[in-house]
């Protein structure tokens, strides 16, 4: 939990609406990432499929409704400066969570779709042990080719890392070998990743998702 003049920064600084927890109580925080076109109040709604009243989700809302213009898989350069500014954005809140004594084990990010994205890409850049990494339907950000490896000097940064990426076969917005990819480097980074492809599914979170997601953030709290 946050102590006040921590909680009120946090959410004044970014700004970050929220649900669940007061930031005063919480026994952990989620932050949340949406989609493309989507609010930062429409991902805040899945905090009541995890049903994890303990917790406090943050969710801030991305300028035009969108976190980068072109496709994840674009040059870099394209989606910038939007992107780097994203980056910017989840380093902040998830710095000052950390500042404010919030132990990585007690700390999870989530997205779906672009919002997966940034949300695998920021575990990817900003390594700790999170309690939960979830990335629905997205993977690591960059151009389609050789597959990323580690950074040196960051084999080990996501130790202790608990993530889950789900994805469908055929999502039309998502190459089933970017998933395999992503899944492979944060292995490589030293997580724990659960990786659940769903034949057929299309681009969405199902009931199996959610179920592997509200357990991961239970056993946060514990």
């Amino acid at each position: 939990m946050l102590n006040q003049t921590d909680a009120d920064s946090l959410v004044s600084r970014f700004p970050l609406k929220r649900t669940g927890a007061p930031p005063t109580r919480a026994a952990g925080f989620v932050l949340m990432l949406h989609g493309r076109g989507a609010s930062a109040e429409s991902i805040l709604e899945l905090a009541e499929a995890f049903a994890q009243p303990d917790l406090c989700f943050l969710a801030p809302q991305a300028p035009g409704y969108s976190w980068y213009p072109y496709p994840f898989i674009a040059p870099l350069a394209a989606n910038e400066p939007p992107l780097s500014s994203a980056l910017t954005l989840t380093a902040g809140v998830l710095d000052a969570l950390e500042h404010g004594g919030i132990p990585a084990a007690r700390t999870g990010i989530c997205g779906f779709s672009q919002g997966a994205c940034l949300a695998l890409e920021t575990a990817i850049r900003q390594p700790r042990a999170y309690g939960a990494v979830f990335g629905f339907s997205g993977g690591y950000i960059g151009p389609m080719g050789e597959p990323r490896r580690p950074v040196p000097g960051t084999e080990t940064a996501l130790a202790g890392a608990s993530v889950l990426i789900g994805c469908s076969d055929v999502d039309s917005h998502i190459p089933l070998s970017r998933v395999q990819e992503t899944t492979a480097l944060m292995r490589a980074m030293g997580a724990e990743v659960d990786e659940r492809i769903y034949p057929g599914f299309g681009h969405g979170i199902n009931a199996d998702e959610l179920g592997a997601a509200r357990a991961r953030l239970q056993a946060m709290q514990e």
